[in-house]
């Protein structure tokens, strides 16, 4: 069986390492889009107490998501890709209100239940909170929640996509067009001139999903959400600082090497503007230092533009669509890929090469 992977983001990169893992044939093809959302993806791994928790088909994928990683990362390594930078450092959620956090100290306990991977929950004073991430504000309270990670989405990236080729993954460059017969069958794709025939086509091309699926007469509830994001350096060991989480979807986090991340903006109807701007600048600035003022005086090393592919809904469109035989879909994670998009590429190659998975894709189906 041949399968063209159309997409080289997380979740194409996922689907085209799981289905050459299995022994199927890959084709993996990209165009390298300017403004791909992994790129600018935070890669904060941490669901459990998420606003969307209670829309049950996000918080079942979200929850295999998180606890998939470690059994990834076992593969990649298996595979020769033993550093993608993922580390379990654990979330902060912070804020001044003990009203805030008795709630969320309490949804954790609950979750913790059916999810022990969640680990400690302990409340932190505010010199507790700021030995963990030293730049917080004075008055911050928080809430800790042990199972928590980050990855980096480029390295994680570079590392499925060399695993992927380890197992005979073929990767290509451009943009691909749909061959297809009528709207009610793919057969392949054309790019760069070579016409690629396929028993299956992948579609997992992020924001410019829509794009590809035309010929067909596919369009899905899905469009552009612009994020920016920043990057700035410390003279510090942020090894260790956990994820912060404050009220607003904002966040801070570190990495390896004086690294640390503050996002993200959520630009609805951006199109495909991929300018970093003043507004979002100052808007990420704002919500960073309104939570960790210790941060006044990093050096600013980069601004990074993600376009999401974002929907009405909080969870992906995934697997087989009926109506158009051999044509399949992972697309519309929204912000939260890095954390969904690895185990659905999962589900999307389970359910192409007919086997089971623990987490049943028909909520999830176009």
């Amino acid at each position: 069986m041949r399968i063209v992977v159309v997409g080289g983001g997380i979740a194409g990169a996922s689907t085209a390492y799981h289905l050459a893992r299995s022994g199927a044939e890959v084709v993996l093809v990209d165009s390298k889009a300017k403004g791909q959302a992994t790129a600018a993806g935070a890669g904060i791994i941490s669901p459990w107490l998420s606003k969307r928790v209670r829309i049950k088909a996000y918080y079942i994928l979200a929850k295999a998501g998180a606890i998939y990683y470690p059994k990834l990362l076992e593969m990649l390594k298996e595979d020769g890709q033993a550093d993608v930078s993922y580390k379990q450092v654990g979330a902060l959620y912070v804020s001044a209100s003990k009203k805030r956090l008795d709630e969320l100290e309490k949804l954790a306990y609950k979750q913790r239940l059916e999810t022990p991977e969640i680990g400690e929950i302990k409340r932190l004073d505010p010199e507790g909170a700021r030995e963990k991430f030293p730049p917080l504000r004075e008055d911050m309270t928080a809430l800790y929640l042990e199972g928590a990670a980050r990855v980096d989405g480029r390295q994680l990236l570079q590392a499925l996509l060399a695993a992927g080729e380890r197992h005979g993954v073929r990767y290509v460059q451009g943009h691909a067009s749909l061959l297809h017969e009528g709207t009610d069958k793919v057969t392949g794709v054309r790019i760069n001139g070579e016409t690629i025939t396929a028993d299956r086509v992948v579609a997992a091309a992020g924001a410019w999903i829509n794009q590809f699926l035309e010929p067909v007469g596919v369009k899905l509830p899905i469009e552009p959400q612009k994020g920016q994001i920043m990057h700035m350096h410390v003279d510090a060991d942020t090894s260790e600082w956990p994820v912060i989480m404050p009220k607003s979807s904002h966040y801070m986090l570190g990495f390896d090497g004086g690294k640390v991340v503050a996002g993200a903006t959520r630009e609805v109807h951006s199109g495909y503007d991929t300018k970093q701007t003043a507004a979002g600048m100052q808007e990420v600035l704002r919500e960073a230092l309104k939570v960790a003022p210790g941060l006044a005086q990093a050096e600013v090393t980069e601004f990074r533009v993600g376009l999401r592919p974002a929907g009405p809904n909080p969870y992906p469109i995934l697997g087989s669509v009926k109506k158009v035989a051999g044509l399949h879909l992972a697309a519309g994670f929204g912000p939260a890929g890095l954390n969904l998009a690895p185990y659905a590429g999962k589900m999307v190659a389970a359910e192409i090469l007919g086997k089971p998975d623990n987490v049943e894709i028909t909520p999830y189906l176009y």
